[in-house]
């Protein structure tokens, strides 16, 4: 077939060498929703996926496949269609995430930010601080963003244990957190959102930790119980730097923003240089297998 649309949010010239047997339209639903609506077959939405991207999957009458462009599919997996294939965009941030997650580890541990603000106020602030070297990480999700981390925190001269949602070689399951959290002196959140994970880090989670432990969330803020990390803040016992927050932004009066000890990017744990070649280089392969009628990557399937 020759005449099979394919909406894209970027030229298809981007992608080098996109399948000559599929046309293209470059398309942002935000703005407009052109007439060909209909006629879409493959689509790749907008990196920042909003309520008018979910809201014109009803509208593609004859949808095959969604590529996100997104590690996380909780904004659009509910509009998505029955029968149309659904896949992630796994392996365009794994690289940009991981960086984040080990910049907000050590940034947090070797108290940078005090370090910036000291140096606005033109102080000079020496002083004695936590090395990442010899702690035990606990990676709470490892897919492939998990396995990244891991592999930028080897040289550090730390303790690893992965934790999925079910057990495998090397990996332990989720339900074993109450007996691992005890031992972590840091954790990172790696996990999607889903009805499981929403909630996870409740005030039993954070109890469970040791004094001085430091939480680090670049999965998704609704993970977090709020007012449950508040505390320990506020109490002092534990620190936290996270990169998603629920909700986003963060609202002007939200406790958040005096919290002690708590550390806080605006979810750009994707947002680097680093994303698009990545992301161009996936979405070329995937349509080059859907042009050949192979099977496609990353098809959702609710693991993690």
């Amino acid at each position: 077939m020759t005449d099979r649309l394919v909406w894209l949010p970027f030229d298809p010239s981007e992608l080098g060498d996109p399948p000559e047997s599929l046309r293209y339209e470059v398309v942002d639903p935000t703005h407009e929703v052109p007439d060909s609506v209909g006629e879409v077959r493959f689509y790749v939405p907008p990196y920042m996926v909003g309520p008018r991207v979910a809201e014109v999957l009803s509208r593609m009458t004859g949808l095959e496949v969604v590529q996100t462009l997104t590690a996380g599919v909780d904004n659009v997996r509910a509009a998505v269609p029955p029968g149309v294939t659904l896949c992630n965009g796994r392996g365009i941030h794994d690289t940009s995430t991981a960086e984040l997650a080990l910049t907000l580890i050590l940034a947090s541990l070797r108290g940078i930010p005090s370090w910036v603000r000291a140096q606005d106020r033109h102080e000079w602030r020496p002083g004695w601080r936590p090395s990442l070297a010899d702690k035990r990480v606990l990676l709470v999700g490892y897919g492939a963003i998990g396995a990244a981390i891991e592999r930028r925190l080897e040289p550090f001269e730390v303790e690893v244990t992965r934790v999925a949602r079910s057990a495998r070689d090397g990996v332990h399951a989720i339900s074993e957190l109450p007996q691992l959290l005890p031992r972590a002196d840091v954790v990172v959140l790696v996990v999607p959102l889903t009805d499981e994970t929403r909630g996870l880090v409740d005030a039993a989670f954070l109890a469970a930790l040791p004094d001085g432990a430091l939480v680090v969330n670049v999965a998704r803020g609704a993970i977090v119980d709020n007012d449950a990390l508040v505390a320990e803040l506020t109490a002092g016992r534990l620190r936290a730097a996270v990169d998603v927050v629920d909700p986003e932004p963060v609202p002007e009066d939200h406790p958040f923003w005096e919290a002690p000890g708590l550390l806080i990017s605006p979810h750009v744990g994707g947002a680097s240089s680093a994303m698009w070649p990545r992301a161009h280089r996936l979405v070329r392969d995937q349509l080059h297998r859907y042009a050949a009628g192979e099977e496609l990557w990353n098809i959702m399937s609710g693991d993690y």
